[in-house]
């Protein structure tokens, strides 16, 4: 089998594909798609297949997907970008891989989301039949882009999609554990984050990648602590801010997802049960 993984150099992708690498079987392939040429070199090191080219360019799809047999789609603008950069990449190259590989005869499809999608919460943990309802102090161009981006490749006939919701991603030297402290102090001190750490999002995505007859299956990933806000600057070895105690939780089961059915179905069963357990190991 040849797999085509995309985001390859982001900070989920970067940790994936060397795990990806690290458990293939004999005669299985693994293909990344980078813009840099030198931004592959490590990656090739490792025994990957390097394809070089813009996701969002028709040419450099068809040479990547040549002799595909599944795609891992990794690639996402996250926040900080444009709105038109977010729905470039994250709905448009995304149904534009999708349909390429189609024309490819590409097998299986990994498309990489996010909780957020969900939007409002419902009072309980979220269940993956939950349509998305936008709204939320998360909603944006970024769960909005995912959330048409699963909707298109789910409805293309002939292509087996399976899609991984993920949580807030840390570990492994992963400034986004850091980078959250922007938008807590918004947040009110009991408000929690679903969490999972990059060990257990590529095990999660692998699980998917491999797993037969899941098509058209939707997977939360998550671990099983999610941490509050005050938890996260405690985690951060900042003071807590009096004033934080002032902000209110509109909305307490905001992106707490429930994880039974990747656990059941695909047998998922978090490494990092919780931050704490990856702090205790040196993993952050």
């Amino acid at each position: 089998m040849l797999t085509l993984v995309t985001g390859t150099t982001g900070q989920v992708g970067r940790r994936f594909v060397p795990r990806l690498l690290a458990r293939r079987q004999p005669g299985e392939q693994i293909r990344v798609l980078v813009r840099d040429e030198a931004r592959g070199e490590r990656f090739a090191e490792l025994g990957a297949q390097v394809a070089v080219g813009d996701l969002r360019d028709e040419e450099t799809l068809g040479k990547a997907l040549a002799g595909v047999d599944a795609v891992v789609n990794v690639a996402a603008a996250f926040r900080g970008v444009p709105d038109e950069e977010a729905w470039a990449v994250n709905r448009d190259a995304a149904v534009a891989l999708g349909r390429a590989a189609q024309t490819a005869g590409v097998e299986r499809f990994v498309q990489v989301s996010t909780n957020n999608v969900y939007g409002s919460g419902r009072g309980r943990p979220l269940v993956e039949e939950d349509e998305s309802r936008p709204g939320g102090h998360m909603w944006g161009a970024y769960p909005a882009s995912k959330a048409e981006a699963e909707r298109a490749l789910l409805a293309m006939e002939g292509l087996d999609v399976r899609i991984a919701r993920l949580p807030f991603v840390y570990g492994e030297g992963d400034p986004h554990l850091e980078n959250v402290m922007a938008w807590a102090p918004r947040w009110a001190p009991q408000q929690r984050l679903h969490m999972a750490h990059h060990a257990d999002v590529a095990q999660a995505l692998m699980r998917l990648l491999y797993a037969p007859g899941i098509a058209g299956r939707i997977y939360n990933v998550g671990d099983d602590a999610p941490v509050t806000t005050v938890e996260l600057y405690q985690l951060n070895g900042v003071e807590v801010p009096a004033e934080l105690y002032d902000n209110t939780d509109p909305d307490p089961w905001h992106n707490i997802v429930d994880t039974r059915r990747i656990r059941r179905e695909l047998g998922f069963r978090p490494i990092y049960p919780s931050v704490y357990t990856a702090q205790e190991a040196g993993a952050l």
